[in-house]
């Protein structure tokens, strides 16, 4: 493993294994991170991070108060709270269990058995959340604040969390939607320079969305990024034939999404 200083980060771990509570701790402490507290139910961890937001939260799913989806949802509805880093760590696989903690934003999803170098990158992740935002790459004579951007998500918590990562690159012009019908209507009205979809959505899903766009929109050639937890590769490949720019799997960082934007406006 790389040499990463993580000695100024403060965790919280969420654990009510006590097994699975010292491996994680060891596995912490030869990362080198110094400053953590351990809690084996949400509720008290919640209290403490009230009094004292974290650096990050490493959670389990199953908690004895609460599930890891409830807290971070919990965290996710409090100002204070709302952009600290939340690492799940557990051995459920189901996408329709999984699917809300990636929509909150979640730092990262780490499945047990899990390495070492798997709890690092996840720490990588949390430094950059902590670093000063980069603004977007653009041309010499494009600026972030200019561009008008559509983000498509029935989630509130999933455009909660992207339109932060996007106002940190300078982006002012942001429109939301709740689901693709929405969007064609706010289509229909203003010219954007990047649209933002997630996949899975009533009324109108995210293939439809980017068809009805490619097809029938004034603004066909309008750059889209499908930001998705989905993981069904016949889906997947049915939304690149439609025509999408990049796809942006859930969850994912600033780096990640600021690097497929700056792509995608340069196509």
């Amino acid at each position: 493993m790389a040499s990463i200083s993580f000695d100024s980060l403060t965790v919280y771990l969420v654990e009510p294994s006590s097994m699975q509570t010292q491996l994680v701790t060891h596995m912490l402490d030869q990362l080198g991170v110094s400053q953590m507290r351990h809690f084996s139910g949400a509720g008290e961890a919640l209290s403490e991070m009230r009094a004292k937001p974290p650096d990050a939260v490493v959670s389990a799913f199953y908690l004895p108060d609460m599930s890891g989806t409830e807290l971070v949802a919990a965290m996710r509805d409090d100002a204070a709270l709302e952009r600290v880093p939340f690492i799940l760590i557990s051995s459920e696989t189901r996408p329709q269990v999984l699917d809300p903690v990636r929509q909150s934003g979640a730092c990262c999803i780490i499945e047990k058995p899990f390495t070492p170098e798997q709890m690092q990158r996840a720490l990588v992740s949390v430094l950059e959340n902590a670093s000063p935002p980069e603004e977007l790459e653009l041309g010499e004579d494009e600026e972030p604040e200019n561009l008008k951007v559509l983000l498509v998500d029935d989630s509130v918590m999933s455009r909660n969390y992207v339109r932060h990562l996007l106002e940190d690159m300078g982006i002012k012009h942001i429109f939301e939607a709740e689901n693709g019908k929405d969007a064609v209507t706010m289509l229909a009205d203003t010219m954007f320079d990047i649209v933002l979809t997630d996949y899975n959505m009533p009324e109108m899903d995210g293939r439809a969305l980017i068809e009805y766009i490619r097809t029938q929109s004034w603004q066909t050639e309008v750059p889209i990024l499908m930001l998705t937890s989905e993981n069904n590769l016949g889906r997947l490949a049915a939304v690149e034939k439609a025509g999408v720019s990049a796809i942006c799997d859930k969850p994912f960082d600033q780096r990640t999404i600021r690097h497929e934007i700056t792509r995608a406006l340069r196509r």
